[in-house]
């Protein structure tokens, strides 16, 4: 996996967009203005959001995913060299999509296009 494989999946989803809000070369990626994939500037991972702290925890001893660096407990990193196969990369940038997206304003949710399948 890639830093370019993370962008062209996260680009499908509606309403995402891509910025780099701490300069350095980050890909912070963000529906409703609110960050649900990041890749840092340095190490070759992607953090994504969990629904919990308890699922976050969960991955962690299933995959080995520890908790992502300067991010709250329920967010995990998958490193892009081995850490997950492309359609669980996918699986986990939606599932953090969604969580993200469901904590959006009603008004905010309905103006987004519908969210897609796993």
């Amino acid at each position: 996996m890639s830093r370019a494989t993370v962008n062209r999946i996260c680009e499908t989803f509606p309403g995402a967009e891509v910025s780099d809000p701490w300069g350095g070369g980050h890909d912070a990626w963000k529906v409703g203005g609110k960050m649900f994939a990041c890749i840092g500037a340095v190490n070759e991972a992607v953090a994504v959001k969990c629904g919990s702290v308890e699922e976050a925890e969960h991955l962690n001893d299933l995959f080995g995913w520890p908790k992502a660096k300067y991010f709250h407990r329920s967010w995990v990193e998958i490193a892009l060299d081995g850490g997950a196969d492309e359609a669980l990369l996918r699986h986990r940038l939606l599932v953090s999509y969604r969580t993200v997206r469901a904590g959006l304003p009603k008004k905010t949710q309905a103006a987004l296009q519908p969210v897609p399948e796993a």
